[in-house]
């Protein structure tokens, strides 16, 4: 079987040094007391849960960005054979893997700020043993609602870039498709949070790596544009004093299908 055509220069929205950044920032974050990691915990649970329900049992498996570490300790217990990688580490999901032969791939909120998920998702194929199962979940499209609209509302008549663009359940499936996976389904879920300031709201997104990591800086807010967004906070919030917030996680699942594909 031919290999999919995936163009050589994808356009470059995200911040590679950024991004790395953001990852190692993570592990700092996530020592002061009661850091959120809600978003990871819950996609490792979902992961867990997905390999029970289909019974996949795997011997060598390789996790990419989960930096609570508990899918590899859960897997480990299981008897597994673990390799762990993450961007801030200098692993790179847009590169062929250096290892390959995997019966499992997890990738935890990682793909979300890839340039190239096509490339992506046919180097995880291409690292699958063959029949090898693969889980990536990341934040996508449909989340943050609220902070898109209180950034608006900060930027006045000048809006600028400060949110990531994110991948719904229908082009996700589509991409399984094109890069090759077997057996691929694409599926998502909400998750809601809600917030009595700004300020907690922006600390959590940056203790779990979700911070702006676009390669064009947008200008900063300045005082006039922190206070509209405050405004623009209490403004969501209404009587009840809080904002419910959404995260809405799109999970991508498939199988290396054949030698042929490696």
């Amino acid at each position: 079987m031919q290999e999919p055509n995936v163009s050589s220069a994808p356009p470059t929205i995200f911040s590679t040094t950024r991004r790395i950044a953001a990852r190692r920032r993570i592990h700092y974050l996530q020592q002061r007391p009661n850091p959120a990691r809600f978003v990871v915990e819950d996609m490792v649970g979902d992961i867990l849960e997905r390999l029970a329900f289909v019974r996949h049992d795997p011997k060598r498996a390789l996790v990419v960005g989960d930096w609570t570490g508990e899918l590899a300790r859960t897997l480990r217990q299981q008897g597994t054979e673990v390799c762990q990688v993450d961007a801030a580490d200098g692993f790179d999901e847009e590169q062929p893997f250096a290892l390959g032969g995997f019966d499992f791939i997890a990738s935890v909120s990682s793909l979300d700020t890839v340039n190239d998920l096509p490339g992506a998702l046919i180097h995880i194929r291409k690292a699958l043993a063959p029949g090898g199962m693969a889980i990536a979940s990341f934040v996508g499209a449909g989340s943050l609602p609220a902070l898109r609209r209180i950034m608006l509302a900060a930027d006045d008549d000048r809006p600028s870039a400060r949110l990531h663009p994110q991948v719904d359940v229908r082009a996700g499936a589509q991409l399984l498709q094109r890069a090759g996976w077997a057996d691929p389904v694409a599926d998502s879920r909400t998750l809601t949070v809600s917030y009595r300031s700004l300020d907690q709201m922006a600390a959590d997104l940056r203790a779990q790596g979700l911070g702006n990591v676009l390669a064009s800086l947008a200008p900063a807010l300045g005082k006039a544009g922190l206070e509209r967004a405050r405004l623009a906070f209490a403004a969501e919030a209404g009587e009840s004093g809080r904002v419910v917030e959404t995260f809405e996680i799109v999970t991508l699942s498939g199988r290396h299908p054949s030698k042929s594909l490696g």
